[in-house]
Order: C-alpha cells, then structure tokens, then sequence
C-alpha cells in the first residue's frame, strides 16, 4: 500500500465532495440526420457551373402554392430548387427534412415521405436511371 505523507493525508481524510460534484451524467441521444437514414442527397447552394453540366435548364418545371402532398418515389428524382422551400418529413418520421432555393436534392427510389409548402414552390426535376449520374 502506498504511504500518503502526514499533510496529504489529512487533507485526503477530510476531503468531503459538495453535492453538486456529484450530479448525474444525462446521456445525449445522437440522431443521425435524414438524409443520411433515407439516402436523400442534397448540394447546397449550387454553382452555376453545376447547374449547367446537368443541364437543368432543360429539366421539367414543376410549381405549387401552400399544401400538402403525400409522394412517393418509383424512381431516383434529381430536383433544383428555383424558389421557395419543402419541409420533408418521411414516413412514420417525426422529424422533417428542409431544403430550400438553390439546393439540389436527389429523392431516392421507393423513398415516401409527406410534403410541406408554405408559399409558392417551383423546382426542375428529372427521374434518373440506375446509374445515371
């Protein structure tokens, strides 16, 4: 056993922890994001350069106002955001995903979700293959 010197001693014995030193630990609970678990890609903001090698300009347009539509997927869906924004909240989800005007989101096959619009939406979109890219 090891010998503590006479003053650590002392001091170890009467060390007596306050209450608050001894307050549980809360555990966080980390939550994958949506677009992770249900494989929605999504680019931010994108480049003028980008949009033109996937030649959205050509894409179908597609245009609402405030709703709500339950969707799904039979095939990959590439979409452009022109304007406004969709909350996606996926099926048996609480949680919701949000994209915006300049995102582009690939919507992957048999994915089922419920869409929010709030105001006018507009967005390009173009079903995709397996494999195209």
């Amino acid at each position: 056993m090891l010998a503590l010197p006479s003053s650590s001693a002392k001091k170890h014995k009467s060390f007596v922890p306050s209450p608050r030193q001894y307050q549980p630990i809360r555990a966080m609970k980390v939550e994958k994001p949506l677009e992770e678990l249900y494989n929605v890609k999504v680019e931010r903001k994108v480049s003028k350069e980008r949009l033109a090698e996937l030649g959205v300009s050509r894409w179908s347009v597609w245009k609402t106002g405030k709703c709500q539509l339950p969707w799904d997927w039979q095939v990959d869906q590439l979409v452009y955001i022109e304007e406004g924004e969709v909350r996606v909240v996926p099926d048996g989800s609480k949680r919701y995903m949000s994209f915006v005007a300049g995102d582009l989101v690939r919507y992957p096959k048999w994915f089922e979700a419920d869409l929010f619009f709030n105001d006018f939406y507009q967005e390009r979109y173009s079903f995709r293959a397996y494999g195209d890219d």
